[in-house]
């Protein structure tokens, strides 16, 4: 399994971004990450500076969003629809973007699963639960 780091996380990103402004040619995985930075513009600031961003810190205390990471949940999110996996989460997440009107909008609500998710698996040392998640998401999905 692939793991970046955070500061590749943050270069990936901030060479799309820079590649899309000059004109060059985008790999697959960037062509997806740019429909979501396109639906963030109030990150472009953080995206045209690598240095900067790769310096950057991100604390919750001080209520600045790392741009990063909720970029990077949108592209996981984006592959785990693609492949379904895990296994239900394609047909809970066109459920959730037929009741917001959005794609954009459901990828926030499963976002809401997706973050508890990791930080449990996270702090506890196990496997992230892939049916809880998917649990969350389809209830989210069914409810109002």
């Amino acid at each position: 399994m692939f793991q970046p780091s955070q500061l590749d996380v943050r270069r990936f990103f901030c060479r799309a971004y820079a590649q899309r402004r000059a004109g060059a040619p985008l790999d697959p995985m960037q062509t997806i990450a740019m429909r979501w930075i396109a639906e963030h513009p109030e990150y472009e600031a953080d995206l045209a500076d690598e240095a900067a961003a790769l310096a950057a810190v991100y604390d919750v205390e001080a209520g600045r969003t790392n741009p990063f990471l909720h970029l990077a949940m949108h592209l996981a999110i984006a592959e785990q629809t693609a492949i379904d996996q895990p296994t239900g989460i394609r047909q809970a997440v066109a459920l959730l973007e037929a009741r917001r009107g959005s794609t954009h909008a459901a990828h926030h609500e499963v976002m809401e699963c997706l973050g508890p998710m990791i930080w449990t698996s996270q702090r506890s040392g196990l496997p992230p639960d892939g049916a809880a998640y998917l649990e969350a998401v389809r209830r989210r999905a069914t409810t109002t």
